[in-house]
């Protein structure tokens, strides 16, 4: 993460917070780290490091995308195996015991002590480093950013790039729409998840709630797992999204950066 940092706050890395561009970048799932204090969790070296721990690759594309569209970023500072800053504090899977295939012993039998502990110190403060992050951007546009793993429970996933949304679509469409201008990739409405895995929790409570634009990108890890790939991925998505917010009419302050 070194070189990311503008500041720390408490388990959010936050970055370009006086960018020009209407648009906040989320990457809720940006790290793998799990403070000592949990012993791993009782999981191995290999879980800790697979997309049950984080999101491979969404920091990476998620910083490109900051830098190119000089926009502002906020990104969890912490596995979502301790806590999955996507999900509220009553969601089962907000501090998982299973993830895919994946048993999670530290969470196994939590004590409401042990959730409520966690809840006051991941998830309140991450949630409220983006409600001061958004607050600071006028009329914004909320952009998360996730990559998903080829294979799940053993069935290989054709879709390549999801564009998700919850009631509010608007951006969504408008993406969709122009997805064949940007880019070869399957690209999928609400794939491979969808409101009702329980996904688009921050879209509802830092862009429905408030009437801003949003809208959540699944990218399938394993095209964007170099340095290049990330660095193209980025490049498309941003093009992408300067066009969306054009069609919708809110390009004053978008703009790719050369």
């Amino acid at each position: 993460m070194s070189g990311f940092v503008d500041k720390l706050e408490r388990h959010a890395m936050v970055k370009n917070t006086n960018g020009s561009s209407s648009i906040v970048i989320v990457c809720e799932h940006a790290s793998s780290d799990i403070p000592a204090s949990f012993n791993s969790l009782g999981v191995s070296k290999e879980v800790r490091k697979s997309h049950a721990a984080w999101d491979p690759g969404a920091l990476a594309v998620s910083i490109r995308l900051s830098e190119q569209l000089d926009a502002a970023l906020i990104a969890g500072a912490v596995s979502r195996l301790v806590y999955d800053c996507n999900r509220p504090p009553d969601a089962p899977d907000a501090m998982p015991s299973k993830s895919e295939i994946f048993d999670i012993p530290g969470n196994a039998h939590l004590s409401q002590s042990e959730r409520d502990s966690r809840v006051k110190t991941f998830y309140r403060p991450f949630q409220l480093a983006v409600r001061r992050l958004m607050e600071r951007v006028n009329d914004p546009i909320l952009v998360t950013v996730h990559s998903f793993t080829p294979v799940y429970h053993g069935k290989k996933r054709s879709v390549e790039i999801g564009i998700l949304h919850d009631k509010d679509a608007r951006f969504a469409d408008a993406m969709l729409e122009t997805a064949n201008d940007h880019t070869n990739a399957i690209v999928r409405r609400n794939k491979p998840y969808g409101p009702e895995d329980g996904v688009t929790h921050t879209l509802k409570e830092h862009g429905i709630n408030g009437g801003y634009y949003n809208v959540m990108l699944e990218i399938r890890n394993d095209l964007i797992k170099t340095t290049q790939q990330q660095d193209s991925m980025a490049k498309v998505i941003a093009g992408w999204i300067v066009d969306t917010c054009m069609a919708l009419k809110v390009s004053g302050s978008i703009q790719c950066q050369e």
